[in-house]
């Protein structure tokens, strides 16, 4: 159990450093991929006010700054020939407006283009950049004039479509080099992230058994303390039951009162059953503990489980009838599981006496071994006495758990027994489960890894 709890703290402590590790570097890598798109929208917004150019520096000469001949450009009849107007005219310190500094004018790799209502350029300008011809400028401006979107990405190409006159111009940036310091952020950010999640995850696993050292402790105690008291309890049970032998027998020799000596007799009865009640809950309580904590090392051979289950159902044929029930007994032959002969029986015994104690009279108990894949399922169902809930299926399994909350059950036992059977199955490698389909039916389900 404990082992299950060290387990269980670190899943949990990794999946919630995990999400949130994975939140932080998407929220980071977002914001970065927004502000590069940001930043190409706004250089772009300024080079579509400039009709395709950068904008004029104070001291700069327009002839200086663009060599191209006026009749290129005005035999377009786009009405935008007059630059007159173009922003930056008379910005100072070298700054356009909006802050773009001439370093950054150089550095800034863009072209632009023309189409006409056919989507066809007319007019391509590549001066400020190498990386596209003329050709490939085309192309990528009839592809994003066809797609009828004002902004987006062509490869690693931001551009901006805008209206002049009766033409469309469109204005690429080259995005390449943030795009790739945004990929670089990215690869970075996930590696250190991994790297992280390993480095925590051995700090976790070598601190969790201090971490939860308290609770061990405490378990540790508990499991000890019903093991001792189980064993001292036994001593004292077993003198009452043999003072309770010789009380019976000095009353047989001294029966001159038969009214007393029949009142004795049976309150003797009722204290010799008590007696026995308790000693099974003594016994089942230390064999449960034992098995929780693997203290009792099961010798696991090769076990015929269709022959135990078969015998082990047949046995309670006599009990089913007295008690106006029935058993339907399905047991697919010659399946075999590596575990324990003896806990087998007793898993059986569980189960099936469980049934044949909370059903209702005349039910037919059905009991079946199949084999699924490569394992032995072993099932028992029955129908319910009083509806079930969802959470009598949750706690079923849990020590002393009845769903008679009353817990006068006139069944009897202690609600020990399916905490029992779970064990014995958690010691075989395999699995056990409750369901009850309407809340009307029972169905235990224990499921064995097979031969």
């Amino acid at each position: 159990m404990i082992s299950k709890l060290k387990r269980r703290f670190i899943i949990l402590a990794m999946t919630s450093l995990t999400v949130l590790i994975a939140v932080i570097v998407a929220g980071m890598n977002i914001i970065n991929y927004n502000t590069v798109v940001s930043n190409a929208d706004n250089t772009l917004e300024m080079l579509s006010d400039n009709h395709g150019r950068l904008p004029l520096f104070f001291g700069d000469a327009f002839d200086e700054l663009f060599d191209e001949p006026d009749a290129d450009y005005d035999d377009i009849e786009a009405g935008t020939g007059d630059y007159s107007g173009r922003g930056g005219m008379g910005s100072r310190a070298g700054k356009a407006p909006g802050g773009f500094s001439r370093d950054e004018a150089e550095e800034t790799r863009f072209f632009t283009a023309l189409v006409n209502e056919e989507n066809e350029a007319v007019w391509i300008d590549t001066t400020r950049i190498y990386a596209v011809d003329s050709e490939q400028a085309g192309e990528f401006a009839q592809s994003a004039a066809s797609s009828g979107e004002e902004k987006g990405f062509i490869g690693e190409y931001r551009y901006k479509v805008t209206t002049e006159g009766n033409m469309t111009r469109i204005t690429f940036l080259d995005c390449g080099r943030v795009l790739e310091a945004y990929r670089e952020f990215l690869r970075t950010s996930l590696i250190m992230s991994v790297a992280g999640l390993l480095a925590v995850f051995v700090i976790i696993c070598y601190f969790s058994g201090r971490i939860v050292r308290p609770v061990a402790e405490s378990y540790e105690k508990q499991k000890r303390f019903i093991t001792d008291a189980g064993h001292e309890i036994k001593t004292p049970l077993a003198i009452i039951k043999a003072n309770i032998d010789l009380m019976k027998m000095d009353l047989e020799d001294a029966a001159a009162d038969e009214e007393l000596s029949g009142s004795l007799n049976e309150s003797l009865d009722d204290i010799d059953g008590q007696v026995d009640r308790l000693t099974d809950l003594t016994n089942d309580l230390v064999y449960l503990s034992r098995m929780e904590e693997g203290e009792n090392t099961l010798t696991m051979t090769e076990v015929p489980v269709s022959d135990i289950i078969s015998e082990t159902a047949e046995s309670f044929l006599p009990v089913a009838q007295d008690r106006k029930k029935t058993l339907s007994i399905e047991v697919t032959p010659m399946l075999s599981v590596q575990g324990s002969t003896k806990e087998l029986e007793k898993l059986a015994s569980i189960l099936i006496e469980n049934a044949l104690k909370y059903s209702p009279e005349g039910d037919d108990i059905s009991i079946k071994l199949t084999k699924e894949g490569k394992n032995a399922v072993f099932e028992v169902r029955n129908k319910a006495a009083s509806p079930l809930t969802d959470e009598d299926l949750e706690h079923v399994f849990d020590r002393f758990y009845r769903a008679d909350k009353s817990r006068n059950s006139a069944a009897g036992g202690h609600g020990i027994g399916l905490s029992m059977a779970s064990a014995i199955v958690s010691a075989h490698s395999g699995k056990i489960r409750a369901r009850s389909g309407d809340g009307t039916e029972f169905i235990v389900t224990a499921v064995i890894p097979a031969i």
